[in-house]
């Protein structure tokens, strides 16, 4: 825990923070290479040097004091420390003649610390990744380190991963957690001659006009560049690659604050084969970056390429509709294709579709096939991102979208038995429909006539679903308007609060009514108001009412010390938090003297663990 870094936004595992030092440094940041070594004139970080250089503790711990008081409590001081490539087994660190300095125990002030896997943090404001940078194009390698060190450091403290900043990369490493980087590169670039850019480097022999405006290249061409001395030219370039390692970063920030960095890291990722490989591999890491990943965002999610398939999003969609929701019990299921429009019952092509379903439309249930969301139950066709996603439409499936989609559909229809299925489907949707329904051994009904919204398709629809209907081995089973607003408001519950659902829709309570026009549809027991359903995002906000019937699961519960919150609940004040709390997360907070509800700001993890930063956005409060 710190008393000196305070996370102010996030982007999933990427944030923007703030070190309080003199002068304040915001995160992400570039430090200065050379600035870090000037013991005489310190900065706001100083690089207090390594062991080799000093003969004992003592002489170590009067070093570091000497640069404390030179420097103030406004300088964060990285401590003495050896530093050992990352390949270096542990085991074999102790055959190495080193000091057990203690310097850093007993210091005032902001400290930073070397950190290696496997070693055991200190209590520090700064952790710095050792050996970051001879892990550049071993992505496996890179990303379990940086995942391993972040699993054992507070959520509340800055990582620095030193020589590794390029303009192309930057993005990727904020992406992935890194809050501190340096100009290491940038600056051994610019002696060597080489430009740097975000879409990669150039040797200065090899540009004929230099790609950038900044105010050096914009006062200079390459052909009068060549003519300097070697030290002009470096000169020349460190100022470049300088200003385009802070020009990337802004950009970044800028990112994190419209919640849409990894739609850009979706394209940037491509200038390098490994930071690719990140990318796709950190897919992998589901749970590092669900965790910290909003549950709905303001912005659109864009779907543009084939990563897009195994973004946090999209499989925690895909996830939850396989193991919260629960069907309606009807016996006819009908899949659609999606469409461009959201929500999908406001298009037009889906306005035919219920159209054609008419009166039979209580009977049936409708699924929506769509890429990259697998399967849209209609109940769930407002919830995030259901509502809020873009993908590029040519008409041509590539096989991991098939693939993918086929199965979604195929789990669910291995869970969820319907004695017909009705596919108004054509082109890649009906070969997803053909393969899970030869995989599973079920048989589809098919009423696309060339064109899912033609006349005789519709007609097809509406017979077929008559026909069905008007049997006689038919049941009946069917939804009135009521029912079918609650079931519509109890889908969306138990995606949101899985088993807590049960609770809200206890007819202990009352009465249970929903009101409302659609989508602004309001959860009442008798004349208490349980629940409101937000249209913005397609979830629930509860209220007190509601919060109080769904105390006694403990889940999505907050636990607070003795005292009634006015505002934002902060960090410190969260004695326990549910850790499957996700940042957006509708929360129940409890503590003696009050009950609230409100957003969770971060996770749930993370409100116990941190010692800074606000944890809970607050919305009603009672006093107990």
């Amino acid at each position: 825990m710190t008393q000196y870094f305070e996370v102010e936004q996030r982007d999933g595992a990427a944030r923007i923070g703030k070190l309080m030092l003199s002068p304040e440094l915001r995160t992400p940041c570039i430090l200065s290479t050379t600035e870090l070594g000037k013991l005489e004139s310190p900065g706001p970080v100083v690089d207090a040097g390594s062991f080799w250089a000093v003969k004992s503790d003592e002489e170590l711990d009067i070093r570091v004091k000497q640069i404390r008081k030179k420097a103030g409590n406004g300088t964060l001081i990285i401590l003495p420390h050896q530093a050992y490539p990352p390949a270096i087994p542990a085991e074999c660190l102790g055959k190495v003649e080193k000091f057990t300095a203690t310097s850093g125990e007993n210091i005032e002030g902001p400290t930073g610390s070397l950190l290696r896997v496997g070693g055991i943090p200190e209590k520090t404001d700064l952790y710095v990744m050792e050996g970051a940078g001879t892990l550049e194009n071993n992505a496996r390698r890179f990303l379990e380190t940086v995942i391993e060190l972040k699993n054992h450091i507070p959520p509340d403290t800055a990582l620095y991963a030193p020589n590794l900043a390029l303009p192309e990369n930057i993005a990727m490493l904020v992406y992935l957690g890194i809050d501190v980087m340096d100009d290491t590169r940038a600056e051994i670039a610019a002696y060597s001659d080489i430009y740097l850019t975000v879409t990669g480097s150039f040797h200065l022999e090899s540009l004929t006009e230099f790609p950038c405006r900044c105010r050096m290249c914009a006062s200079s061409t390459p052909a009068e560049l060549r003519k300097l001395p070697k030290i002009e030219r470096a000169k020349f370039l460190s100022a470049h690659n300088r200003d385009a390692l802070e020009a990337e970063l802004s950009l970044v920030r800028e990112r994190i604050r419209a919640g849409n960095l990894r739609e850009y890291i979706e394209g940037q990722c491509r200038v390098k084969p490994w930071l690719t490989a990140l990318l796709r591999l950190a897919d992998f890491e589901y749970s590092y970056l669900e965790e910290k990943t909003p549950v709905f965002r303001q912005n659109q999610l864009l779907a543009d390429t084939s990563e897009a398939l195994s973004r946090v999003e999209v499989v925690r969609f895909a996830r939850r509709v396989q193991e919260r929701y629960t069907p309606p019990e009807l016996e006819i299921l009908v899949l659609f294709p999606c469409s461009a429009r959201k929500p999908y019952s406001t298009s037009q092509s889906h306005q035919k579709f219920i159209l054609a379903l008419g009166k039979y439309r209580k009977f049936v249930h409708e699924v929506i096939l769509t890429s990259p969301l697998g399967i849209v139950p209609r109940e769930l066709e407002l919830t995030y991102p259901a509502a809020h996603y873009d993908t590029a439409v040519t008409g041509h499936w590539d096989e991991e979208e098939k693939a993918w989609v086929s199965g979604c559909l195929e789990a669910y229809l291995s869970k969820n038995r319907y004695k017909a299925v009705i596919a108004h489907v054509e082109g890649a949707y009906r070969e997803i429909c053909e393969r899970v329904a030869d995989k599973l051994g079920i048989e589809m009904i098919y009423t696309v006539a060339g064109n899912s919204v033609s006349g005789e398709s519709l007609s097809n629809l509406k017979n077929t679903v008559e026909s069905i209907c008007t049997a006689e081995s038919f049941s009946k089973k069917s939804l009135n308007a009521e029912e079918e607003k609650k079931n519509f408001l109890r889908a969306i519950a138990e995606y949101q609060f899985r088993e807590n659902a049960s609770l809200l829709f206890s007819e202990e309570a009352g009465k249970l009514a929903v009101k409302g026009r659609f989508p602004k549809y309001q959860l009442f027991a008798g004349k208490k108001q349980l629940a409101t359903l937000v249209p913005q995002y397609g979830m629930l906000a509860l209220s007190l009412e509601g919060a109080e019937l769904m105390l006694e699961s403990e889940k999505y519960l907050v636990k607070i010390d003795d005292f009634l919150p006015r505002g934002s609940i902060l960090a410190p004040g969260v004695n326990q938090a549910d850790p499957g709390i996700r940042p957006n997360d509708e929360v129940i907070v409890i503590g003696k003297k009050a009950l609230c509800v409100g957003r969770a700001v971060m996770s749930g993890e993370e409100m116990v663990k941190s010692s800074r930063g606000v944890a809970v956005d607050v919305r009603h409060v009672k006093k107990l």
